[in-house]
C-alpha cells in the first residue's frame, strides 16, 4: 500500500514572513519564525505533525497519540501544548479529549520562509 504523502501549498507570501534568503528579517519577524522551527526540532513533534497530516479526517484525538508515539499520556500532552503555542496546531475539547488538528496556514508560512529567491 502506497503512502500518502501531505503537501502543504503557500498561499501567499506576505502572511507572516518573506523568504529568509530575500532580505533581512525584522526581530519580529525573526521571532516568529524561531519559534515555528523551534518547535519542529524534535523527532517526536514532527512525528505528530505527520500523523495530523495523515489522518483521513484531518484531526486526531489526543489520546490516539499515545501508541503511535510510544510515550506517556503527559508527554504527548507537552509536545501538543509546543506545538499550539507556536501556533502549528490547534485543540478543540469535546468534552474530556481534545482533538487536534494541523494549522496549514502556519506551516506554509514556514515553507515560504526557506524558499529560495527567485
Amino acid at each position: 500500500m502506497a503512502k500518502r504523502v501531505a503537501t502543504i501549498e503557500p498561499e501567499s507570501t506576505d502572511r507572516c514572513c518573506p523568504s529568509v534568503l530575500a532580505s533581512p528579517l525584522d526581530a519580529t519577524q525573526a521571532g516568529e519564525l524561531a519559534s515555528g522551527f523551534s518547535a519542529l526540532a524534535d523527532p517526536v513533534r514532527l512525528r505528530v505533525l505527520s500523523i495530523l497530516a495523515a489522518a483521513p479526517g484531518g484531526e486526531v484525538c489526543v489520546c490516539d497519540f499515545v501508541e503511535p508515539l510510544g510515550k506517556s499520556q503527559p508527554t504527548v500532552s507537552h509536545h501538543l501544548k509546543i506545538l499550539s503555542d507556536a501556533g502549528l496546531v490547534h485543540g478543540d475539547r469535546r468534552g474530556k479529549w481534545v482533538w487536534y488538528s494541523l494549522d496549514r496556514e502556519r506551516l506554509a508560512d514556514l515553507q515560504v520562509a526557506l524558499q529560495p529567491v527567485r
